[in-house]
């Protein structure tokens, strides 16, 4: 008995969440947090020559930042090039 209860407690807390979810989206301020790595910067570095750990310590970053900024440009490369998204 004290399951249902609960369950229907988890479900009440559920509804109000998505209820000030949704409010927060009408508002604008539901965004999430804003990048922290310049993809286009990466870029740059890396066509100019620079490695992984160079970029890393010249743009302030950990190296896996830079290989996943390097890997967002890959693939935003290759769906490009199949026609997936538009360039």
């Amino acid at each position: 008995m004290l399951g249902v209860f609960g369950e229907f407690e988890t479900n009440l807390r559920k509804e109000r969440q998505m209820e000030g979810i949704a409010k927060a989206r009408e508002k604008g301020v539901y965004k999430g947090r804003k990048p922290s790595v310049d993809v286009e910067k990466v870029k740059e570095l890396r066509d100019s020559g620079l490695g992984a750990s160079a970029i890393a310590k010249e743009m302030g970053i950990g190296r896996a930042s830079v290989y996943r900024a390097l890997g967002w440009i890959l693939l935003n490369t290759l769906c490009i090039s199949y026609g997936h998204i538009q360039g």
